[in-house]
């Protein structure tokens, strides 16, 4: 009974890869499951993209032209 056990214990660190290998593979994964998540519950995700980089673009504009153009007062 006891041997079974060894060879059990024995011949999975043989087969197991090593830190680095590990560390790549779950850093991998974790990109899988985050591009995932991010489409999820989008039904065109590109455009969704696409549409996040025209506003920190028209953001970043406005940014650098001062909010002196923005609103008005009109007393009168």
């Amino acid at each position: 009974m006891g041997g079974c056990l060894e060879s059990m214990s024995g011949g999975a660190s043989s087969n197991t890869p090593d830190e680095e290998t590990r560390r790549r593979q779950a850093a991998e994964a974790a990109e899988k499951r985050q591009k995932g998540l991010e489409g999820r519950g989008v039904k065109d995700p590109e455009g969704l993209k696409r549409k996040q980089q025209k506003r920190e673009e028209l953001e970043k504009k406005s940014e650098l032209q001062g909010n002196e153009e923005g609103l008005r007062w009109q007393v009168g």
